[in-house]
């Protein structure tokens, strides 16, 4: 098992696993098992059984000629890893937003055709709202939502309107797509009560390689707007460094 008197139980297998995975990619992502046994120092038929194994299970790919290369869930892995480096990074800028304009911060992207809100940062001062509604099906009446919309080609607009009824969920709420307030680029989108009843917020598009918004509780003054901008400056710097672009 590869354990050590009074240290962690390791797994041996997974072990060998990883150090193949390490030593493929030393050799430029592309190798045969020879030359993956010979450089890990693993018995051929053991390096035979966890290639097989790793392939199953998409970390390596099998070419034609029998070699080796880095599999799909590589990259899978890498992509959600560097999603989590960009919001922890970015967490400073949402507190100091939220502590600005004393509301709840969320930060939402558009993926595979819905709204999706991918981080809330709240305190006892500014606790989140109720969503009472998801905002996957309320994109019409949030600034959230507005913003991503703004963001997205006319042809990808009327797709996803045509795929979620508006619907009217206070006497403010606009249900006429004709008259939705979607804002222009570098504007900041504004739900004044459209949401829910005596609730306002704003939101700006995070520059990023999605369709990002950056949305806070918090009433519609040019000051606060000035923020809501500073503040997703603040996070698209932060997601570029997260994923290495910077």
């Amino acid at each position: 098992m590869g354990a050590q008197a009074g240290g962690p139980t390791l797994i041996q297998s997974v072990q060998r696993a990883l150090r193949l995975i390490e030593v493929l990619a030393e050799h430029d992502g592309r190798a045969r098992a020879k030359e993956l046994a010979r450089a890990s120092g693993l018995p051929l038929a053991t390096t035979y059984h966890l290639l097989r194994t790793c392939a199953h299970e998409g970390w390596l790919q099998r070419l034609d000629d029998g070699s080796y290369v880095l599999g799909h869930r590589i990259d899978v892995v890498r992509h959600h890893g560097a999603a989590a480096r960009g919001l922890a990074l970015a967490r400073p800028a949402l507190e100091w937003l939220r502590d600005q304009l004393s509301g709840a911060v969320y930060l939402a992207r558009y993926v595979d055709g819905e709204i999706v809100v991918t981080e809330i940062v709240d305190s006892p001062r500014a606790p989140r709202i109720d969503l009472w509604v998801g905002v996957h099906d309320a994109g019409h009446a949030t600034a959230l939502g507005k913003c991503i919309l703004g963001q997205l080609p006319p042809s990808d607009r009327d797709e996803y309107l045509g795929r979620h009824p508006l619907h009217d969920l206070t006497p403010r709420t606009v249900v006429d797509r004709r008259r939705l307030r979607l804002p222009a680029p570098g504007e900041v989108a504004v739900d004044d009560g459209e949401y829910a009843v005596g609730v306002c917020c704003l939101a700006a598009a995070v520059p990023s390689d999605g369709v990002t918004t950056l949305g806070v509780v918090s009433a519609g003054s040019e000051g606060a707007r000035r923020t809501v901008l500073a503040a997703a400056g603040r996070v698209s710097r932060a997601l570029a460094l997260g994923s290495g672009a910077a």
